[in-house]
């Protein structure tokens, strides 16, 4: 594939329709976020946690048709937490990779809620390491209730109230992204609201950033922009020249967002991390439902769904056998 099959002015209707006509959208890559930092088990029993449970998770999505899985390793001595150690981040990539060799495997950087800015980068340092990691552009304020984690899940809990600051300052996230780039991990770059794009051209001035950019809106989460279609066409028109987009929706918000990243020509992210609920009052038993309904959607609509050797492609990093 050339750039210009996969990158192209979004903002320009004219381009827009010309897609459509001969639809020649890119290859559309899912991303699955099979878990999380804050929701365990305690919440919906089919979540993974351990090592093996996530490894299980990324073999169905990978099956299923994504072609990126996003991790938070949890803490095998609590369960219900996000680990800060990079060993378990070794243990989760290492299952992963002998059984998807070529799925791009996104570690996270926003890790848990408790962890320190130090802490949180304990993934970029995992053995095998991984293809990309993400790059949050700024602090953001939580208030989620946590449900109580009862017996027989291991390592009960009370029910809590998180409400709590993350912090990052422009030292913090240009530290990320520099670690990222000098261990050649490609950052995919967490926008939550407009006022990021400040941040964006900074790492982009302080050369940490190489193209392509993947940018990723998160709509919906909590002090985040709110995920409705007006948001989104604005924050696309603020894209940087040679970027590519993708949409996260956040619970019930997952589809709508997913269905206007596929219709615009961009990228999508579903997965447990996200969404908890397959539809209104129903669990889901596994990540990889949303993974099989979204593809479908997709190719209903004349996408085609990227593989992952494609979508290593598109995003520059090297091919994997």
């Amino acid at each position: 594939m050339k750039p210009e099959d996969y990158m192209w002015d979004y903002r320009n209707p004219y381009l827009w329709m010309d897609r459509v006509v001969r639809s020649a959208f890119p290859p559309m890559m899912i991303t699955c976020a099979i878990t999380g930092g804050v929701q365990g088990k305690e919440a919906n029993e089919n979540l993974p946690e351990t090592a093996e449970e996530q490894a299980d998770a990324v073999y169905e999505v990978y099956k299923a048709g994504a072609a990126s899985v996003h991790l938070h390793a949890r803490d095998p001595e609590n369960n219900s937490m996000t680990t800060s150690n990079p060993d378990h981040y070794s243990e989760v990539n290492k299952l992963i990779r002998e059984r998807c060799p070529d799925i791009i495997i996104n570690n996270t950087t926003g890790g848990g809620p408790h962890l320190s800015t130090e802490e949180r980068m304990c993934c970029l340092y995992s053995d095998p390491a991984p293809d990309m990691a993400s790059l949050n552009l700024g602090p953001f304020v939580l208030k989620v209730p946590v449900k109580e984690r009862k017996e027989p899940l291991k390592h009960p809990r009370p029910a809590f109230l998180f409400d709590a600051c993350i912090p990052a300052s422009y030292t913090d996230i240009n530290n990320y992204a520099k670690t990222m780039k000098d261990k050649g991990i490609k950052p995919e770059i967490e926008l939550y609201h407009p006022g990021q794009y400040w941040v964006v051209q900074d790492l982009i001035r302080e050369g940490n950033l190489d193209t392509p950019y993947m940018v990723q809106y998160v709509m919906g989460f909590q002090t985040s922009s709110y995920p409705t279609p007006a948001n989104v066409l604005s924050l696309i028109n603020e894209l940087p020249d040679q970027s590519m987009f993708a949409l996260i929706g956040v619970g019930p918000f997952q589809i709508p967002m997913n269905t206007m990243s596929i219709l615009l020509g961009g990228h999508v992210r579903v997965g447990m991390e996200d969404n908890l609920y397959y539809k209104k009052g129903e669990k889901l038993k596994s990540n990889a439902q949303l993974v099989e309904r979204v593809k479908r959607i997709a190719e209903d609509m004349n996408r085609e769904v990227a593989t992952a050797a494609q979508a290593r492609e598109m995003l520059g990093l090297p091919a994997k056998s």
